[in-house]
């Protein structure tokens, strides 16, 4: 899977549930609610006032590092 900013954050999460850490990191402890499940990485990340290109980062060299 490739992420970017537009990636939808619970296409991530159904994915793979172990990536629920990233988001946790930035202070998105709300993945549950039906708005986040919706959402894409650059309108959280705006929301919650993070770079989305860092998150985009770190998801993607996750699943690099899967392969």
């Amino acid at each position: 899977m490739t992420i970017t900013k537009e990636s939808i954050i619970g296409d991530v999460l159904d994915y793979d549930i172990e990536t629920a850490r990233f988001f946790f990191e930035i202070g998105m402890h709300c993945l549950g609610c039906p708005a986040s499940r919706g959402e894409s990485i650059e309108d959280a990340c705006a929301v919650h006032n993070t770079d989305p290109d860092e998150l985009v980062k770190k998801l993607n060299e996750y699943f690099a590092s899967k392969k």
